[in-house]
Parts: C-alpha cells; sequence; structure tokens
C-alpha cells in the first residue's frame, strides 16, 4: 500500500452570503504521492467542508479548469502534486487579477467577451467548393502556429501578467497567442481583420515584456514569443507605411 502522510493546506475561502471578505481556512489533508492538489480540494469537499467550491473537469490537463494560485504561483490543480509540497504544506487561492465569485472560482467574463474579437477561426484566403478537396498545408507550415494552438483556455498566463492587473483593456497573453495561431496558419486570411486590434495599444503595445506568462504556461505555447513576433510585425509595418510608396 502507498504510504499515506498528512499535509495543512490552507484555502482562501470566498463565501459572499457569509462573510464580506475573504478568509483562510487550514485543514489536515491525508495523502499520497500520487495525489495531486485538485484531489486534496476533493478530499476536502468530501471530507470536511462540502460548500468549498472550485471548478474542474478532465483531471488531465486539457479542459483547463482546474486553474488556481498555489503558493502563488498560478497552476492547474491536477498538474501540481501534494507532494512537492511536504512537509511544510501549502496555500490555494483564487487565480490572480479576476473578480472571485466564490471561494477558488474567479469570474471569467472578461476573457470570454474578448474571445469572439479576435475571430479564432480559419477565414480562407480563397474559398472554394467541398467537390475540391480539402486546403492543403505541408508540415513546415503546421510547424509555424501549431504550439500556439495548444491554449487551454486556463488563464494560467493572465492570473501571471502583471499589466493585466493593471489594465484589463489589455488583450492579454492568451488571446494574443491564439489570434497569432490564426494569423500564422497559411490557410488563413483573416489577419487584416485581427491585426487591427492586436497591434493597437490594447495588444501587444501594452505588453512589458515580463514573459512569466510563457513560464507558468502548462502546455508550452510561449504566448511571450506570439506577443514578440506580433510587436515585430506591428513595427515592420510601420515603417513600411512611413515609407514612401510602401504599402499602405
Amino acid at each position: 500500500m502507498p504510504e499515506t502522510r498528512t499535509i495543512v493546506v490552507e484555502v482562501l475561502r470566498y463565501q459572499p452570503d457569509k462573510a464580506e471578505a475573504p478568509y483562510v481556512e487550514k485543514f489536515e489533508v491525508p495523502f499520497t504521492d500520487d495525489m495531486s492538489v485538485l484531489q486534496g480540494l476533493q478530499y476536502i469537499k468530501d471530507h470536511f467542508d462540502g460548500s468549498l467550491t472550485f471548478r474542474w473537469s478532465c483531471r488531465m490537463a486539457i479542459c483547463g479548469s482546474c486553474g488556481v494560485m498555489i503558493d502563488g504561483v498560478p497552476s492547474l490543480g491536477c498538474k501540481t502534486f501534494m507532494r512537492d509540497y511536504y512537509p511544510k504544506g501549502f496555500r490555494v487561492e483564487a487565480l490572480a487579477h479576476f473578480p472571485i465569485e466564490r471561494d477558488l472560482v474567479v469570474d471569467a467574463t472578461d476573457f470570454i467577451d474578448k474571445l469572439p474579437r479576435i475571430e479564432p477561426w480559419i477565414q480562407p484566403q480563397l474559398k472554394k467548393p467541398l467537390a475540391e478537396g480539402e486546403y492543403l498545408q505541408m508540415p513546415e507550415q503546421l510547424e509555424k502556429f501549431e504550439s500556439f494552438s495548444h491554449c487551454i483556455n486556463c488563464m494560467l498566463c493572465y492570473a501571471a501578467c502583471p499589466q493585466y492587473g493593471l489594465n484589463q483593456k489589455f488583450l492579454g497573453p492568451g488571446l494574443t497567442a491564439l489570434a497569432h495561431r490564426y494569423n500564422a496558419d497559411s490557410r488563413d486570411g483573416g489577419h487584416p481583420g485581427r491585426d487591427e486590434l492586436i497591434h493597437s495599444t490594447e495588444g501587444v503595445w501594452n505588453c512589458t515584456a515580463v514573459g512569466y506568462c510563457s513560464e507558468v504556461c502548462p502546455k508550452h505555447v510561449d504566448p511571450a514569443n506570439a506577443v514578440n513576433q506580433n510587436k515585430t510585425a506591428s513595427a515592420l509595418g510601420w515603417f513600411a507605411r512611413m515609407i514612401p510608396g510602401g504599402r499602405r
């Protein structure tokens, strides 16, 4: 049988129907080495306090639902193991920079409302009848955007981004990376519409190049790289427009 140990888990609670301000509650949770932080939260809910509220779904780092702050670091609860915090213990809090609805659940309205603004779907450069077959793509063309297509919308990069914390008009790292995924796709022709937002002050020029967003990304999307590529494209486009005879 796996060895069972006990660890202290601090959870930042916020229950607006009971208390005006968030407060910390401590639980002593038994665990084995294969138990994730998400499983620890489920143990607390099942055995100590059924009112503990948090999001989760797949438990396999695919859905992105269980994003929380673990000792101040934006993390997926299902991908983080309690053994790594033994014997000191750890604290779990709701994602930074988002309004808290209850306990570990945040209001993601701002992120969701911005999502359609980047038009995250393929807009074919040349439309053709279905009978003519699929839009073909070479492996090297796929390689240009594939890593950016791995985003699971977990919003950890937003919790890591100091600029988003200061200015929520900022499009942010995750949606910039997702927009870049389509802009870099050889089959897509929708980049002029996306670029108006991406290259604006709400877009990449709000980024202060901290790079923490890429460090915390559980799928190695590297949103900082997407931001930097679009800063370069934006600057080159500006210079081209300034040169006599350049494109407008």
